[in-house]
């Protein structure tokens, strides 16, 4: 069990942003938070444009009406922005005062590390709870196994890839195919292993160039007419996957190469059941921390149940590729 900072107060009412990268499964999330703050009779309020609405005043009450058919949607209604000005000390302290204003005494924060490392120095410095619900697609915080939108990211890529196979057997080609994880290979690997990809790269594996071709060369002898090879953007071979790709092309000329960059289209799309339950669990678990005078940890997920870690842990802390499914990658490609 995480070690949690505690406030002794009562909350009267909670505000709830969301901050950084969209991600599928935020507006469930801003839903769970509403409706629990409902049940246990807590007043909330919605920051439109995260840390930058704050500074901005624009701030409104919602209730469980105001939450209707939106579980289903990817985005976030609440909308997202970064916020320069909150890196200020004048910027934080006019969002401070928006707070005062509206009653706002406890924060909760919907989104990645970064946003995680803005609500910790807020509370710091004013002595205001927060509590971190991790979203972003790239599963890139430690304290969880999943943030919310990773798994609906996953989905989106093997329904991509699966059609881009079809034109790559067609043609028999060789496509690299670029998803998101500039920090972190969780999409590439799983995603590569789910569609089958011959090959994977991703930053916490540094294949190299000559091991790749040397690769792709075997596939070829296999009698492998066509290839997907899945890129994390944060690979370190080659400056970026079209230099990587025309470095194949020059050195494998049988094979006609391209290049899909799946790009945000990733981070959009209804989110899936699993990312819904799990907004809905961290939502209300958030909730509860305040309420139970807990504040300045995250709420994550291990071993199916819902855990604490704190935020400065949750933003500092590696977040570890499974080596169990890179084995299992290297088994596959054969």
């Amino acid at each position: 069990m995480a070690t949690k900072t505690s406030h002794s107060k009562t909350i009267q009412k909670i505000g709830v942003l969301t901050s950084g990268g969209d991600a599928p499964g935020m507006n469930a999330a801003l839903r769970s938070v509403v409706r629990s703050c409902a049940y246990y009779k807590i007043p909330c309020c919605g920051i439109t444009r995260g840390y930058q609405g704050m500074i901005e005043g624009k701030i409104k009450p919602l209730g469980p009406r105001s939450v209707n058919n939106i579980i289903n949607k990817g985005g976030t209604v609440l909308k997202s922005a970064r916020s320069e000005e909150f890196r200020t000390k004048e910027g934080r302290k006019k969002a401070f005062a928006n707070l005062q204003n509206n009653g706002i005494d406890a924060l909760i924060v919907i989104g990645g590390d970064g946003s995680f490392t803005g609500g910790l120095i807020f509370q710091q410095e004013y002595g205001i709870p927060v509590i971190g619900i991790p979203g972003t697609i790239d599963n890139d915080i430690y304290g969880t196994s999943h943030t919310i939108g990773y798994d609906t990211a996953m989905n989106t890529v093997v329904e991509a890839v699966d059609k881009i196979r079809d034109t790559a057997i067609s043609h028999n080609r060789l496509f690299f195919v670029e998803v998101m994880g500039r920090d972190a290979g969780h999409i590439a690997l799983n995603t590569g292993i789910g569609a089958g990809a011959e090959e994977i790269l991703i930053p916490e594996e540094d294949m190299g160039l000559d091991r790749l071709l040397d690769s792709l060369k075997r596939s070829k002898k296999s009698g492998k007419l066509s290839s997907i090879v899945m890129v994390a953007e944060g690979d370190k071979i080659g400056k970026n996957v079209f230099e990587l790709a025309e470095h194949i092309e020059d050195n494998l000329p049988d094979y006609e190469v391209r290049v899909s960059v799946l790009g945000h289209m990733q981070r959009g799309g209804a989110p899936t059941c699993f990312d819904r339950v799990l907004a809905s669990r961290m939502g209300l678990k958030a909730v509860e921390a305040l309420r139970d005078g807990v504040s300045g940890n995250m709420v994550g997920m291990a071993d199916g149940k819902m855990i604490f870690t704190p935020l400065d842990k949750a933003i500092k802390g590696e977040s570890k590729i499974d080596t169990e499914l890179v084995r299992v990658s290297e088994i596959m490609r054969l």
